[in-house]
């Protein structure tokens, strides 16, 4: 019998359980998928924690690989065999084996493995988002990414180095700093031991960025409204330091006419053209060598909880895959 990890009551990683669970035969328009490999991504622990509430019990995850084992009726997309991959739809992928409708599934070419499609998908397309979506990155810009030697944060800044912009990463230690040097980050700042609003302000001769992508959440949220220019965007994404507070429309103003968002990929991803896109879009930078996936470490996906502490205490570098 396949083997999950699910959380029966929300909490810190002990809650997550390592159980039996039943997969059965895939319905009408569905597939069942072996899994070789699924992501870890801070909306796990969000929604593991109660952050971000759920129906109970559940298996938890967000993104994963693995190969076609069955298929139901109604199903020529794909075939028993077929390597695949999937991120922003149902929660599942800490599992061996799961059903997936169809059209949730994304053919992986063959010039991308599983653990690295595992690592990329949610971060990946969440970059394609930030970067297209929310704010069009263009060629000559000067954009500021929190958490620059995270996972999406590593990603980032290589795509957005390639699309022709100047990046300034925050990280949290010098070795974090030297990570994302080499992965495309023009400036960074340590903001344990550096404003990184004054930085970004020396570093744009005080005109500010047109854009801050930030993950981090209430500790940097002030600062990232004052390192914008006029009319700039302000995308906060996570809450990796807890979540913003409320926000008054007229601070917005007093800050410069900013806009604010706050995007989450399953929205994106509800448009499967969209959704399509941006796989296709990440396959091509990846397979080309334009981004390099890091996985800056793996777990089994039995010792979860210790790959959920390890996230939580800034204990990783680019991303984590659990190995199945």
């Amino acid at each position: 019998m396949p083997k999950a990890i699910r959380i029966h009551e929300t909490g810190g990683p002990e809650v997550l359980t390592w159980e039996d669970i039943e997969v059965g035969d895939p319905g009408e328009g569905q597939v069942r998928i072996r899994q070789v490999a699924s992501g870890l991504n801070f909306i796990d622990c969000y929604q593991r924690s109660g952050l971000y509430p759920m129906e109970l019990p559940t298996t938890l995850g967000s993104e994963g690989a693995g190969v076609v084992e069955a298929i139901g009726t109604g199903v020529d997309k794909f075939t028993v065999g077929q390597r695949v991959t999937y991120a922003g739809g149902e929660r599942g992928s800490y599992a061996e084996a799961r059903i997936m409708p169809a059209s949730a599934v994304i053919a992986l070419p063959d010039n991308v493995d599983d653990h690295t499609a595992a690592a990329m998908m949610l971060k990946g397309m969440t970059v394609h988002m930030l970067m297209f979506k929310c704010h069009a990155i263009q060629a000559g810009e000067t954009i500021l990414v929190h958490a620059a030697a995270g996972g999406v944060g590593t990603i980032m800044c290589q795509w957005a180095n390639y699309l022709g912009a100047t990046v300034i990463g925050t990280v949290g230690t010098d070795e974090k700093a030297q990570k994302a040097r080499a992965n495309g980050c023009h400036h960074t700042i340590n903001y344990t031991t550096e404003n990184f609003t004054e930085k970004v302000l020396d570093i744009t001769n005080g005109k500010g960025v047109p854009v801050v992508y930030d993950s981090i959440g209430k500790n940097t949220f002030e600062g990232s409204l004052d390192s914008l220019q006029n009319f700039g965007d302000m995308v906060t994404f996570g809450n990796a330091s807890g979540p913003v507070p409320p926000v008054e429309p007229l601070l917005l103003m007093q800050k410069g006419s900013v806009t604010l968002s706050r995007p989450t990929l399953m929205n994106y991803t509800t448009d499967l053209s969209q959704r399509d896109t941006a796989a296709n879009a990440l396959f091509h930078v990846v397979g080309n060598g334009h981004v390099k996936i890091e996985i800056g470490q793996t777990f089994p996906l039995s010792e979860t909880a210790d790959a959920h502490r390890a996230l939580e205490s800034r204990q990783t570098t680019g991303s984590t895959v659990l190995t199945i």
